[in-house]
């Protein structure tokens, strides 16, 4: 199991992330609603500007104040060239 940091200590299991969008487009608003109205939204931007929404296969939608391309890269295994501050 490889957890990828996706900002402020949080982790998500590599191995189940299905997809990582920008959260702008009125699909993928849908999908945070729905999950917000399931019980499966987790939020993990500690309050800041959401910028990636990952679809997870276990059906849960996690919020990150990440780029979308930043969370790619740290799945893709370069952590280095990917980083960000995380405060």
């Amino acid at each position: 199991m490889k957890l990828i940091n996706i900002g402020f200590g949080n982790g998500v299991n590599a191995d189940r992330i299905i997809a990582v969008a920008s959260p702008d487009s009125a699909p993928i608003k849908r999908i945070v609603q729905d999950g917000k109205e399931k019980g499966t939204l987790i939020d993990a931007s500690h309050g800041r500007k959401t910028r990636a929404v990952i679809l997870m296969d276990s059906d849960h939608v996690v919020l990150s104040y990440l780029q979308p391309d930043t969370i790619r890269t740290r799945i893709n295994g370069d952590e280095e060239s990917g980083e960000e501050s995380d405060s």
